[in-house]
């Protein structure tokens, strides 16, 4: 009977209406992502307010950013490669090579997160220092860091996993996973911080504690009987055969995170340098509002993802297309409404974080410079979004390394050479790349996303 059940959502893929279907899996997975931002935020809420050390502290945090990304674009490396892979497979009807890529995926994320556990022990005071720490943020940067750093392998569990359950259909479960470690987390925070006078390390442990739940949580599923694809000791093995097509489509992600954390070091190093610590915290403030948007607008990406890789396995184009036109159009409006709101009310946005009045003057002008173009942003997450789902990874990887690497990090160091008002200069290297890389992510998208279904339908007509 759950085979059957299971049978009937992975069913549900091919032939319910994608306008429908796109809002069953994507309302669960955005309310999934919304509660996932408060697990990224609440930590920066409770500790941004401290008493005395809170912008200070906040600032240290912030400086940890690139940890938190690195392990991130580990687990995308693997998961976000493996997920669309098994979804494609499952659409072909090949549900055992489906689980031996979720199995594979599973040991990868575990020996990863080891690895960088270890490392991030090792080096990550000489890496903090890098990264734009002074000697007032360096006392809380260094705790929060070796705490997190120490639940590598909870955050890539609850993180990794997470996405072979939402690739099969199951957006409800896949909300829970979330919802479990984020009330945890919520719950945990003012326990660890205030009444056990924690501080920062309280909210790195509440974190960890709370990630470890939802990795056992969905685990737990992955194994039991009501899922269509089961984590088995047999599919644990990795086959360099199934996962060298998984980390070549997981090198996008993997370059979007892990540029991610070159950006940060960037942006806090050149901005310790003109503006000091003020400037430093503005920008955590910018990038963790930034977050608020970003973080549910992947969850519009999670819910069309299982619908476009299980029609491009099944060679369906039109399902294919219109589930693309329906994802761009929810995502067009969605942060398109959201920059509005960002830059008629930013100082309510930064208020969240902090109230101190250096700070403020300064967040309330760098936060509109920094999401100027966010409006436009949608066209490029769902042109990033298809090409992941389809399997096209070098023109996933073009989009990913276009905006930070090629454009974003050169302009975080030109322009305050040509622009008096450094500070500006640094911010305003943001909207800069971010309007190039979305008109270069349509015209690379028109190119190879037409092709791609011109000869999906000619296979189709030939069979």
């Amino acid at each position: 009977m759950n085979n059957q059940a299971n049978s009937g959502v992975s069913a549900q893929l091919g032939s319910a209406p994608v306008g429908r279907l796109l809002l069953k899996l994507a309302a669960p997975a955005v309310v999934a992502q919304l509660v996932n931002l408060l697990y990224n935020i609440v930590d920066r809420i409770y500790i941004g307010h401290m008493p005395e050390v809170g912008t200070a502290a906040l600032t240290g945090i912030g400086l940890c950013f690139p940890v938190v990304y690195l392990i991130g674009a580990f687990t995308m490396l693997v998961a976000q490669g493996g997920a669309p892979r098994a979804a494609i497979a499952m659409g072909a009807g090949d549900n055992e090579q489906a689980e031996k890529i979720m199995g594979g995926c599973f040991t990868c994320l575990v020996g990863t997160a080891l690895v960088l556990t270890a490392l991030f022990w090792a080096f990550g005071e000489p890496l903090l220092w890098l990264f734009g720490c002074s000697e007032d943020t360096i006392q809380y940067a260094l705790p929060y860091m070796r705490i997190y750093s120490s639940g590598s392998l909870f955050v890539m569990m609850a993180l990794g996993m997470n996405l072979f359950v939402t690739t099969q259909g199951f957006a409800t479960v896949s909300m829970r996973t979330v919802i479990i470690g984020a009330v945890s987390n919520i719950i945990l925070d003012p326990i660890f911080i205030y009444g056990l006078h924690m501080g920062v390390q309280g909210a790195a442990l509440a974190t960890v504690i709370s990630q470890a739940v939802s990795g056992i949580w969905v685990v737990y599923f992955l194994m039991g009987k009501k899922t269509t694809l089961r984590l088995r000791r047999k599919c644990l093995r990795p086959s360099w055969k199934l996962m060298a097509p998984v980390l070549a489509l997981g090198i996008s992600p993997f370059v979007m995170q892990s540029t991610e954390a070159l950006v940060n070091i960037s942006f806090n190093s050149s901005l310790q340098q003109y503006g000091g610590d003020i400037a430093v915290g503005a920008m955590v403030v910018a990038s963790t509002v930034m977050q608020m948007v970003w973080i549910p607008a992947q969850g519009l990406g999670q819910g069309a993802q299982p619908i476009i890789s299980y029609n491009y396995g099944a060679r369906n184009a039109k399902r294919v297309k219109e589930a693309f036109f329906a994802l761009l159009k929810v995502s067009c409006a969605f942060l398109a409404s959201f920059w509005l709101l960002v830059q008629l009310f930013p100082g309510f946005f930064i208020s969240i974080f902090n109230d101190n009045a250096a700070l403020m003057e300064t967040a309330v002008w760098t936060l509109r410079v920094y999401t100027a173009v966010l409006g436009l942003f949608g066209i490029q997450m769902s042109v990033q979004q298809t090409f992941m789902a389809i399997g096209k990874a070098k023109a996933s990887l073009f989009i990913a390394c276009l905006r930070k690497v090629i454009l974003l990090i050169p302009l975080i160091f030109l322009l305050p050479r040509l622009i008096e008002n450094k500070v500006l200069a640094v911010f305003l290297a943001e909207p800069v790349s971010d309007f190039i890389s979305v008109t270069a992510s349509a015209v690379t998208f028109y190119f190879v996303f037409r092709p791609a279904m011109r000869e999906l339908e000619k296979g189709t007509a030939e069979e």
